[in-house]
C-alpha cells in the first residue's frame, strides 16, 4: 500500500483533477509467483492456445490469412516523436507498441478478449466431442459445430473495445454474443457490433453498472458465459501472451535489457485487466529491468486510487469528488479490478494521470509527426516520458532507482490501445480538436 505521506501529498492533485505522479518506492527484485492469480505457465498456455486456433481464424478472417491467425501489432521506432513530447538528448529512445493495428478487433483488447472466447469454445468442443485435443480448429467452421456451438450464449459488460473483441469473435464462431454498454461507448462501436449479429444492450449507467447489469443476467443462464472484466483470469493470461512477442520484438531490433538498458513501459489502464497482464507477463519474461506505469485520465483514475487505498476497501473516484467523465471512453471506469490490483502491488512501478485536452494534443502529434492514427485512450502512455524524465517527482523516482545514469541507453514504450476502426468522421473530430492548441510535451 502507498504510505500515507505519499497519498497526502498526491491528494490535492488528485481531488482537483490535475496531473499528477504515483511512483512505488520499493518493489521486489524477483517478482512474486503469485501463482493464485496467473503464472508463467499460464501465460505460455495462453501463447499455445493463440496458435492452436490460428487456422481456424485465419478462415474465419480474411484479415489474418497473410499472419496464419496469429494477433500480432507491430513495435515501431518514433524517435521523431520522443523529441516532440519533449524526451530529450541523453533520457533514452521512444518506440510504440501498436495494439491499436491489432486485427479483428483494432485494440489491445483483441489479446485478452479474444483470448477468453477461445477458450471457452475449446472447452465446449472439447466437452462436446466436435474437436479432438490436437486435432484440427477448423473443423469448429463447419456448419454442425456451429449448430452445437449456436446453443451457447457469451456475454460482457464493456465501455467499447472489449465489447467489440468479444462480440465479434463469439459471433464468428457461431456463439449467440451479447454486449452490455455503459452510457461512455461510443455509436459507432455499438453498430459495428450490430452488423456483425451482435446483440447491444444499451445501459444509462456507467462502466461499472453495465457490467453488474449483465453479470447478473448471465447467472440466471446456465447456457451463458460471461466475461467478467473486473474478476477475469483468462482475460489476464490473454493479456499476459503479449510479453513473449514483445521480447521477440525487442530482440529483432537489436534492443537490450538488462541493468543498463533499462525498459520504461507506459500503459493506458481502464479497470486495469489489460495492462496488468502485460506488466506481468513483461516482468516475468524480461525481469526487473523492466518498469510499468499505468496512464489514467484526471477524472477517472481508479488504479492509483486503488493504490492509495487502505487494506481491504475498495473505493471509487468518485470518493474523490471525480466525475469518471472522459473522452477516453475505455478508460472511463470508477472502480478497479481487485483481481488486476493484487497482481500490480508489489510490481506496479507507478501511475501518472493526465487531461483530456492532453490526450487530444498527443493524438493529433502521433498522427501529425508518426502517422499513427489512433483514439484518444490509446494517446495516455504518450505522457509518460515527460512525466518521468521532466517532473520532480519522476526525476527523484529515478535517482532513487539508481536509474539516472542509464537514461541514455533506456527504451521508452509508448503502448497504444485502440484507434483502427475510427470513423474517418469521427477521426477527423479529434485531429481538430488536438490541433486547436499547440501540442503539449507532459500531461
Amino acid at each position: 500500500m502507498a504510505s500515507s505521506s505519499s497519498c497526502d501529498s498526491l491528494a490535492p492533485s488528485l481531488r482537483a483533477a490535475r496531473p499528477c505522479l504515483w511512483t512505488r518506492p520499493d518493489r521486489p527484485a524477483q517478482a512474486p509467483a503469485a501463482a493464485a492469480v496467473v503464472d508463467a505457465a499460464a501465460m505460455h498456455a495462453a501463447a499455445a492456445r493463440f496458435d492452436r486456433f490460428a487456422p481456424l481464424l485465419a478462415e474465419l478472417f480474411p484479415e489474418l490469412q497473410a499472419s496464419g491467425g496469429h494477433l500480432s501489432a507491430p513495435l515501431v521506432p518514433a524517435h521523431a516523436l520522443g523529441a516532440a513530447l519533449g524526451l530529450g538528448p541523453g533520457q533514452g529512445t521512444l518506440w510504440v507498441q501498436c495494439d491499436h493495428l491489432l486485427p479483428v478487433a483494432g485494440s489491445i483488447k483483441a489479446r485478452g478478449g479474444i483470448h477468453e472466447v477461445l477458450e471457452y469454445a475449446e472447452t465446449r468442443a472439447l466437452e462436446r466431442g466436435l474437436v479432438a485435443p490436437g486435432g484440427d480448429y477448423r473443423l469448429l467452421a463447419t456448419p454442425a459445430a456451429r449448430t452445437v456451438l449456436q446453443r451457447y450464449q457469451v456475454a460482457v459488460g464493456s465501455t467499447g473495445n472489449l465489447g467489440l473483441s468479444i462480440g465479434v469473435m463469439a459471433a464468428a464462431l457461431g456463439f449467440r454474443a451479447v454486449v452490455h454498454m455503459s452510457q461512455e461507448a461510443k455509436d459507432w462501436k455499438k453498430e459495428r457490433l450490430r452488423q456483425r449479429g451482435v446483440t447491444v444492450v444499451e445501459h444509462a449507467g456507467d462502466y461499472e453498472q453495465a457490467v453488474a447489469a449483465g453479470r447478473a443476467l448471465a447467472q440466471h443462464d446456465p447456457m451463458c458465459h460471461f466475461v467478467d472484466d473486473e474478476r477475469s483470469l483468462s482475460l489476464l493470461q490473454g493479456y499476459s501472451a503479449a510479453a513473449p512477442a514483445l521480447a521477440r520484438s525487442l530482440a529483432a531490433a537489436g534492443i537490450t535489457v538488462d541493468a543498463a538498458h533499462p525498459l520504461f513501459v507506459y500503459l493506458p489502464c481502464g479497470v486495469g485487466g489489460a495492462p496488468a497482464g502485460i506488466a506481468w507477463g513483461l516482468r516475468q519474461v524480461l525481469g526487473p529491468q523492466v518498469h510499468c506505469f499505468f496512464a489514467e485520465p484526471v477524472q477517472a483514475p481508479c488504479f492509483l486510487v486503488q493504490m492509495l487505498a487502505a487494506p481491504g476497501t475498495h473505493p471509487s473516484v468518485r470518493d474523490w469528488g471525480l466525475t469518471n467523465q472522459t473522452e477516453a471512453d475505455g478508460l472511463a471506469v470508477p472502480r478497479a479490478s481487485l483481481l488486476a490490483a493484487e497482481l500490480m502491488r508489489p510490481l506496479l512501478a507507478g501511475v501518472y494521470t493526465v487531461q483530456d485536452e492532453t490526450l487530444f494534443q498527443h493524438l493529433a502529434l502521433a498522427h501529425d509527426v508518426a502517422g499513427l492514427r489512433i483514439e484518444p485512450s490509446a494517446a495516455a502512455g504518450f505522457a509518460g516520458p515527460g512525466m518521468l524524465t521532466g517532473t520532480p517527482q519522476g526525476r527523484a523516482w529515478l535517482r532513487a532507482q539508481g536509474l539516472e545514469a542509464h537514461l541514455p541507453r533506456a527504451t521508452h514504450i509508448a503502448w497504444t490501445t485502440g484507434g483502427l476502426f475510427v470513423p474517418e468522421s469521427e477521426y477527423t473530430r479529434f485531429l481538430h480538436r488536438g490541433r486547436a492548441q499547440p501540442p503539449a510535451a507532459g500531461a
